[in-house]
């Protein structure tokens, strides 16, 4: 079996960028195991040493990212990995060297300064706390606040879409469609633009039903929450109501919840613009849409 790919990450700060840009990579080798490996908080000559001596030491298949803000560190970093030599990518230097050269000013390079409190900082909070709030459907009065409406079968992903757009800085409101219940009222009263519906494989959403099911103790069978006939059936009727509510529909099987959040913003903010409309643009947020 052929060892896994080592993905050392050196930072000044947490390595949470280095890590997150290591793992979009990954995506693009599917059939390579990977170790992710963090040295995070290195400010000095002696962290370097220390963790360059023990690769030396353990020789194996790697790969070297940093994010320092020193340049010296930088350069100590690209001049030791060319020693052993091992590959290596500097993800921070770049970006400094073209913001230098844009602004016409040199970088302060102090390194773990914090980020600070962003302009969309606490509206990307109130955007979360709203699509918690709104789970389920659970105030539908609020429906005439939201930015954006996703309706689909119960477990179709509606619940961390909806907070993920939030993140995003968007007011969700998510509202489960149940055969034999009529929707809320107030759900026709919403935009026709700001509405999405989400569907899912039936097999998928039968194996994620039967997880859920599980934890909670029973089976989920004789109410057919997961029995696959009447799953069949319950998205034939999700389905029949979402084309009432003449909205488009994303099928989130296999979607990454980024991926489905792109798709969301867009068709929201498309369907609003025919009608001379516009979704709002969360603070912090630019929309290149012309």
């Amino acid at each position: 079996m052929t060892e896994a790919l080592e993905i050392h990450v050196i930072a000044d700060s947490t390595g949470e960028t280095g890590a997150r840009i290591a793992r979009v990579v990954e995506t693009q080798f599917p059939d390579e195991t990977f170790q992710l490996i963090r040295h995070p908080r290195i400010t000095s000559l002696k962290d370097l040493f220390e963790i360059f001596h023990a690769l030396r030491e353990t020789p194996g298949r790697r790969v070297v990212l940093y994010t320092l803000v020193d340049q010296q560190l930088r350069e100590l970093v690209r001049l030791a990995c060319d020693e052993i030599p091992v590959p290596h990518a500097d993800l921070l230097g770049p970006a400094i060297h073209a913001f230098e050269q844009a602004s016409g000013r040199t970088a302060d390079e102090v390194m773990r300064r914090p980020v600070g409190v962003e302009a969309d900082y606490f509206v990307r909070i109130s955007a979360m706390e709203f699509a918690i709030r709104n789970d389920d459907g659970a105030m539908p009065e609020a429906l005439r606040e939201c930015d954006i409406c996703l309706v689909g079968a119960s477990r179709s992903g509606k619940t961390p879409l909806s907070i993920y757009l939030g993140y995003l800085g968007y007011k969700v409101v998510n509202v489960p469609l149940v055969p034999g219940i009529d929707p809320p009222k107030e759900l026709f009263g919403v935009d026709r633009w700001r509405i999405v519906g989400l569907t899912i494989d039936a097999e998928r959403l039968q194996a994620i039903r039967n997880r859920r099911v599980r934890g909670l103790g029973g089976f989920g069978i004789k109410d057919g929450y997961a029995n696959l006939a009447s799953i069949y059936a319950e998205l034939d009727e999700v389905g029949r109501i979402q084309r009432r509510l003449g909205c488009p529909i994303i099928d989130t099987t296999g979607l990454a919840l980024e991926e489905a959040a792109v798709r969301v913003i867009d068709l929201v903010d498309q369907r609003a613009r025919r009608v001379g409309a516009h979704l709002r643009i969360p603070a912090g947020s630019i929309s290149m849409t012309p």
